[in-house]
């Protein structure tokens, strides 16, 4: 490719990744994957490599990160970033306006009213139309430099172009971790074993301070923007900065009014009270602002707060409802969550059934009772949770709630250990969810990467005994004429705490009746979600008459699950049914209602049922309960797999090695050790002082891979894998150095380069012979010292005489 070829290629990728960003983070869709969206950038950062004169400041490929920061400075903001004074009743704000009304002597004035987010304040200076720092809120006087974190944010701008931009302005935001970002990211943090982020707002603060810069791009923090300041702006009114900064690339939300008066403000208020959960993020409140600047100067502020403006909050909502029963959910790590399950009831924005318990002391706490009527809320307006017990309404002779004592997936006695709130199951190798867990962690993409193994594919091989282990896998080729037919789609089913299955009750209701599709039956019952099931049956019976599809027959069948359930000795469940009462319906006489809730015993699908029951059925009953079942196996799927599984032989020792899941190794730790001993015998074989004199192996770490390693079962595992063809020894390409030049040397590189990311400047360090070295220490030999170095870094490298040189100086004496 020729120069221009490159500058028309970089130009057009880099228009394409743009309107992808854009798509994600202003309109929230897609229309590539994630994987199809690397493969752009990836091809923009070769050819600004191959042509680094077309690598412009604003490119995506600035986006990706990589910038090490040890220790965040600290700055002091040229404005001031005020608290607010708070209100909860219309009243209230009543009074403010008074206030602001007698403080100008007249009531010429408008309101801008934004929605308060819950994220993290952040404060942009742009000098010449470029991005020079981002600074944390802090105390409101001095905040936390995290300049090259808040780079990382796709829809930030690093250059601002437009009309009248000044040549220094400041922009003020509130950085977030969108809702379904924070729960994929914690869906990620339990297959690996990590602990969940608490909440999103902690999740978005904690990552604008994370010391590694690509971590950070990774996440997908997204920005709000909702103030522009600066000595000569152009603008008098706060509705046209607001107007201006989006006319220049910033991300304002729609969600903004002008009110002319309090009444309309009130207004405004009312409108969100709801909606507000419809957004990507949490929101509790809405910020009033008076919208002149001229008037907001005479008004003034008092000690802490502006006169101008005020933020008004949303109480907390709470609902009554009845207690229906108690399910207890296995985590992948095992540990037990108790979930009550509730007649439906709306609040905050949806209907709430379910709720979390947390653990067997907040049971005791609250006093349980079957059938209480209890008190509802959403703490932090997210998670439902149960608050209280009417104790007045409590009914006569109701049982105490016991905590189960053995685990719900396979019956193995629970434990506690002395001073933890929740229970664990400890069967950690056999009991399905953390199983499940165990080999979510070995085909991660971070691991053993088999992409074709998802977690509805993976748990219907656990469930159906193909895998007991990761070994398992590799022996699945044989086996796959088995594979066929076998049933996925798992979360249309529930268990209780006895482990008795239960189904969606679409689903069943799809089953029982003929001619009506499962889409048309799905949609009746999302429209009638806030509705008691026993009156959604009768609701139903009425959609069936309308249709005039099979009427006497698909009533009948609805009336005969109506009936089976009232006298049903199983607990209720909202939105789901047994699976054997339903299977009832469907086998008729074949087995008896107590042979239906044994079969479906600690089962998890309606196949597993069947081959536990062991009945023959006629072919109009087989064709019933397939559609009962969830998506099974194709030969495609198969096929996928297969392939993935085959192609994660190649993975390298390291990669090999995490994907084992032993405790406290993470990838760098992984990598850290397949490149120290090589092979895994001689890691085995290590003892603690061998061990303890790696950088960053401490003593906790030690103790895990002697624990890991005393296990006959790790070890033969370990050797089925190595007879499947896995990697276990560092390979010789790998080990192989391009040369000799950095042979002895300590060396550390910081700030941004032109030709490496950061991992790269690691591995070319050592391809060459090179250590490289994590921090600044007397023992550096010295440091490439890049654009942007942290000044504290260098500080310290200055004191201690350590030598720095050029990244042109660097690859003069690796290519000299």
């Amino acid at each position: 490719m020729n120069p221009a070829e490159a500058k028309a290629r970089i130009e057009a990728l880099s228009k394409e990744i743009n309107h992808h960003n854009h798509l994600y983070y202003q309109e929230d869709r897609i229309e590539i994957s994630d994987f199809e969206f690397d493969r752009l950038l990836e091809e923009l950062i070769r050819l600004e490599k191959e042509f680094p004169q077309f690598l412009y400041p604003d490119s995506p490929s600035q986006r990706v990160g990589g910038t090490i920061t040890k220790e965040f400075e600290t700055a002091e903001h040229e404005y001031k970033m005020l608290s607010l004074g708070n209100t909860y009743s219309p009243e209230e704000l009543v009074a403010f306006d008074e206030r602001v009304a007698k403080g100008l002597g007249h009531r010429d004035y408008a309101y801008f009213c934004e929605l308060k987010f819950d994220g993290v304040a952040i404060s942009l200076v742009y000098e010449n139309g470029r991005l020079v720092r981002a600074v944390t809120r802090g105390d409101g006087t001095r905040g936390d430099v995290v300049t090259e974190n808040v780079k990382t944010i796709r829809n930030i701008p690093l250059v601002v172009q437009g009309k009248n931009v000044p040549d220094k302005f400041e922009v003020r935001g509130e950085v977030f971790l969108p809702l379904k970002e924070f729960e994929k990211i914690n869906n990620e943090r339990e297959i690996l074993g990590e602990p969940p982020l608490a909440n999103p707002r902690n999740a978005a603060s904690g990552t604008l301070k994370m010391q590694d810069s690509g971590v950070v791009a990774k996440r997908r923090l997204n920005c709000y923007f909702y103030q522009l300041l600066g000595e000569d702006i152009g603008v008098s009114k706060h509705d046209e900065a607001i107007a201006l900064i989006e006319s220049w690339g910033f991300n304002v939300s729609p969600t903004h009014f002008k009110a002319n008066n309090i009444q309309e403000a009130l207004g405004f208020i009312d409108s969100w009270r709801e909606k507000r959960f419809t957004l990507p993020l949490d929101t509790d409140g809405v910020v009033l602002k008076i919208n002149d600047y001229d008037q907001r100067e005479e008004l003034g502020f008092t000690a802490k707060i502006p006169r101008w403006a005020i933020a008004y909050k949303y109480q907390a909502e709470s609902a009554q409802t009845r207690l229906l029963s108690i399910s207890y959910q296995v985590g992948r790590t095992g540990a037990i969550t108790p979930v009550a399950n509730l007649a439906p009831v709306h609040l905050a924005g949806t209907t709430v059934k379910r709720a979390s318990l947390h653990n067997a002391n907040e049971i005791i706490r609250l006093d349980l009772h079957e059938g209480d009527l209890v008190h509802v809320e959403k703490g932090g307006e997210i998670i439902p949770k149960i608050t209280g017990v009417v104790l007045e309404k409590r009914q006569p002779g109701a049982k105490s709630i016991t905590y189960i004592d053995h685990c719900p997936e396979c019956g193995t006695h629970l434990v506690r250990k002395e001073g933890e709130a929740k229970h664990f199951c400890p069967n950690t190798k056999a009991c399905p969810p953390q199983l499940l867990g165990r080999m979510e962690h070995f085909v991660h993409q971070r691991a053993m990467d088999i992409d074709s193994l998802g977690t509805e594919r993976l748990r219907t091989l656990i469930d159906e005994g193909f895998v007991k282990s990761p070994a398992d896998f590799y022996g699945l080729k044989e086996k796959q004429h088995q594979l066929l037919g076998l049933e996925m789609g798992q979360d249309q089913y529930q268990k209780t705490d006895d482990g008795i299955l239960y189904i969606g009750l679409p689903k069943a209701l799809f089953a029982l009746t003929e001619l009506i599709s499962l889409s048309a039956i799905e949609k009746f019952c999302a429209e009638q979600i806030e509705k008691p099931m026993m009156q959604v049956l009768q609701l139903f019976q009425g959609y069936i008459r309308n249709s005039k599809k099979k009427v006497a027959q698909n009533v009948g069948m609805v009336q005969l699950l109506e009936n089976a359930l009232l006298v049903s000795s199983l607990p209720p469940m909202e939105d789901y049914v047994p699976v054997a009462v339903v299977l009832g319906l469907l086998v008729g006489n074949k087995a008896s209602t107590g042979q239906l809730i044994e079969a479906a015993y600690h089962q998890n699908t309606v196949h597993g049922t069947l081959l536990k029951l062991d009945v023959k059925l006629g072919d109009g009953q087989e064709e019933r309960i397939k559609k009962l079942k969830g998506n099974s196996f194709q030969e495609g799927v198969i096929g996928n797999m297969l392939e993935g599984i085959e192609a994660s032989k190649n993975q390298p020792f390291e990669k090999v090695l995490f994907a084992l899941g032993i405790r406290n190794i993470g990838e760098n730790t992984a990598q850290l050790l397949a490149r120290h001993f090589k092979n895994i015998d001689a890691l085995r074989e290590a003892s603690t002082e061998q061990l303890l004199e790696i950088n960053g192996v401490g003593e906790t770490l030690v103790h895990s891979l002697h624990e890991y390693f005393k296990d006959k079962e790790n070890l033969q595992l370990i050797e089925k894998l190595k007879d499947a063809g896995l990697n276990f020894s560092v390979s010789e390409q790998s080990v192989s150095l391009a040369s000799n030049k950095l042979a002895g040397l300590k060396i550390l590189a910081s700030g941004r380069f032109t030709h490496f990311k950061r991992d790269e400047i690691i591995d070319f360090v050592e391809s060459h012979g090179g250590t490289y070295v994590g921090s600044v220490s007397k023992s550096l030999d010295f440091i490439i010292e890049g654009e942007e170095m942290g000044p504290s870094k260098k500080e310290k490298a200055e004191k201690l005489g350590i030598k720095m040189i050029s990244e042109a100086e660097f690859l003069k004496i690796v290519n000299g």
